[in-house]
Order: C-alpha cells, then sequence, then structure tokens
C-alpha cells in the first residue's frame, strides 16, 4: 500500500491562477486577511519523504512551527516499526489484547476500517504481512517465495480487527497480524495540519506531505483564483507534471508505481501491494490522482481505485460523489472522471494523450 515511508506520486504546485471565480459578497465588518508575495516556508524530511508547508497571511510565520509539530506528534503514533508508535504497540499485541490509544489514532484506525469496509477490501487497513514482507523501498527490499506469501494472506482481512469506541481500543483477532496504515495516514495528517493552520487564523496555505497536497483558501495572486495543481508524470521524477486542475481548498493526492520499486529478473514490482494476492498490484495503471476535499479521502480513494483497475477504478469513482480522479495508463494515456472534464489540462507536448473509456 502506499504512503507512509512510502513516497508516492509528487504533485507540481504553480501559484498562477487558472480563473477567478465569481466575487462573492458578505455582510462581514472584519478585517479581510492580508497575504504576502513571498510564504513564510518550511521544508523537513519527516516520515521518510520531503513535508513543505507554505503560509501566505502575514505575521503568521509561527503558525509553521505549530503545523510542523503536529506533522511529528502523529508521524510518530502512527508509523509502523517506530519506537514508542500506537499502531506498532496494537501490532504486538495481536492475538492477545486489544490496545487503547489516542483519539486522534483512534479515528484514524476507524477511518481505514471503514474504507477497508467500503471498498470491500480493495483497500485493506490489516495488509502489514504483506508489506513487511516485500518491504520495498527499504535497504532490505525482497521478492518473498510463493510459500511466504500463502502463510501470510490468511492473515490481511479487515473483518478481523475489532475496534471499541467506548474504551478507544483497537484488537487484531489473530496473531502475525499487523495494520499498515500508509496508505490514509499521510492523508490524516495533512488535514491534521489544515485544521492547526485554520485554528490559528491562516487563510491561505499550501500543505504536501510528500505528494499529498492540500490547497487552503484561493491564489494570492488574484482575488478569489483557484491555485494551479500540476499532475506528477508517472514517468519523470518529482515535480514533473503532464497537466494541471485548479482547486480551492481542495487536496490532491496521487498513488502511482513510478516512486519505490523492486526490480528482480528484469521485472519491476511496485510498493502498491494487492491484499488478494499478496504481489504489488499488476494491471495497465501507472498513476491515479484523487481530487478532493480531504486528504485522508484522496489517499484512501487512490488506493482503492489502483486496486480496481482503470474500468472499475473509473466506475467505483463515479459513484463516489465527493471525488474525482485522473487515470494515467502504462500506454501513455489520460482517462479523466466526469467532474474534471472540463477543467484538467493536458500539457500539449506532455508526450500523453486524453482517452474516454467506451
Amino acid at each position: 500500500m502506499k504512503k507512509l515511508m512510502l513516497g508516492v506520486a509528487a504533485l507540481l504546485l504553480a501559484l498562477a491562477p487558472l480563473s477567478a471565480c465569481g466575487q462573492q459578497t458578505t455582510t462581514k465588518t472584519t478585517k479581510a486577511p492580508v497575504t504576502v508575495k513571498n510564504p513564510y516556508e518550511d521544508t523537513q524530511f519527516l516520515m521518510g519523504t520531503v513535508v513543505t508547508i507554505r503560509v501566505y497571511d502575514k505575521g503568521k510565520k509561527a503558525a509553521l512551527d505549530k503545523a510542523f509539530a503536529r506533522v511529528k506528534q502523529l508521524a510518530d503514533e502512527v508509523t509502523v516499526n517506530e519506537k514508542g508508535s500506537e499502531v506498532d504497540a496494537v501490532n504486538a499485541q495481536a492475538g492477545k489484547k486489544a490496545v487503547k490509544v489516542t483519539p486522534a489514532v483512534y479515528r484514524l484506525i476507524a477511518y481505514a476500517k471503514a474504507y477497508s469496509d467500503r471498498s470491500q477490501g480493495a483497500f485493506d487497513l490489516a495488509i502489514g504481512p504483506i508489506t513487511s514482507l516485500w518491504h520495498i523501498g527499504f535497504a532490505d527490499a525482497r521478492k518473498p517465495s510463493q510459500a511466504e506469501i500463502d502463510a501470510r494472506l490468511p492473515l490481511v482481512n479487515y473483518h478481523d480487527v475489532t475496534l471499541n469506541a467506548a474504551k478507544q481500543t483497537v484488537y487484531l483477532k489473530k496473531p502475525g497480524m499487523a495494520l499498515d496504515l500508509g496508505g490514509i495516514a499521510k492523508g490524516f495528517i495533512t488535514d491534521e495540519v489544515v485544521k492547526v493552520l485554520k485554528a490559528n487564523d491562516v487563510t491561505t496555505a499550501i500543505v504536501d506531505l510528500g505528494g499529498n497536497i492540500y490547497v487552503l483558501g484561493h491564489s494570492p495572486k488574484q482575488k478569489n483564483a483557484d491555485w494551479t495543481v500540476g499532475i506528477q508524470d508517472p514517468k519523470q521524477s518529482r515535480g514533473t507534471a503532464i497537466g494541471t486542475v485548479p482547486a480551492s481548498n481542495k487536496t490532491v493526492v496521487t498513488s502511482g508505481i513510478y516512486e519505490r520499486k523492486l526490480v528482480v529478473a528484469g521485472h519491476t514490482y511496485s510498493h502498491l501491494m494487492d491484499p488478494k494476492t499478496g504481489y504489488p498490484f499488476e494491471n495497465n495503471l501507472m498513476g491515479v490522482s484523487i481530487v478532493t476535499k480531504k486528504s485522508v479521502d484522496g489517499d484512501a480513494l487512490s488506493t482503492a481505485t489502483f486496486d480496481k483497475g482503470l474500468v472499475g477504478g473509473m466506475a467505483f469513482i463515479e459513484k463516489t460523489h465527493y471525488a474525482d480522479a485522473i487515470f494515467v495508463t502504462k500506454d501513455k494515456k489520460v482517462y479523466v472522471s466526469s467532474g474534471l472534464k472540463k477543467d484538467f489540462k493536458l500539457f500539449k507536448d506532455s508526450g500523453y494523450t486524453l482517452a474516454t473509456l467506451k
């Protein structure tokens, strides 16, 4: 699965607005926030990825420290194999007893369980035994034997994760089970950072957690104008875009096969694991970008749609009325869900072509 410790999709963010939205009238007499041309900015390497936050509100530099403090706090709580991690504590007690976790971690796990149910296991929060076996993206990555995979697959079952909301506990029914929240944690943390910024009266900002992009407010270049967010080229290094979408108070999250991989005997395996087979996904997709209001939704949906492939993934997104998607296939074609057809702009020199499903 994608994310925490799993670098994934990267997005190029440009500041130039695509178009101005209609100006809104207001009866408030409070002073409008003042934005600065050069934002207060900080970049740190956390959770195995590059985290960048830019704040454009004048006098709100201190909000950066509070935002990064929240990232570090949550990363320490949810990262697998991290000393003191609450998720690691849950995994260590698999088959033994329920473990009490903090409210934030419980909400994250409950959200992951709900998406596992909704996607019918295409996203499975109990994928840990398989991701740790391959360990793609780490120095000890390897292709396990079929016998090893067969032994661990029965442990991957979100139905065997028991939650108790009253006690805030998590219990894994079978010894050897393990949660891996990499496919949703960065989105959850991104949303938590946005909450911190808003609580500190920040109205205009960019949050980038290793490619999980959230654009808060409107572009400071023009009143009520959208930001321009680039969609990562799956064949190129991070920051190379094939096209753009306009966005304000939205997130763009990408899953792809291009960043973490393992090559064995000439065959390339991505870090995106299929919970049904125990192997990395094998379909015609190179990348899936989700555009929605909550980054935690974008994270889970990008993984779930990748599992379903182009046809199944598109059908799944079209039924999800709060999100849209851009699918990039290995034959360099781009498919866009109905809600983005008017807004997505493909670069003419990208080498990709727009296509539609028949």
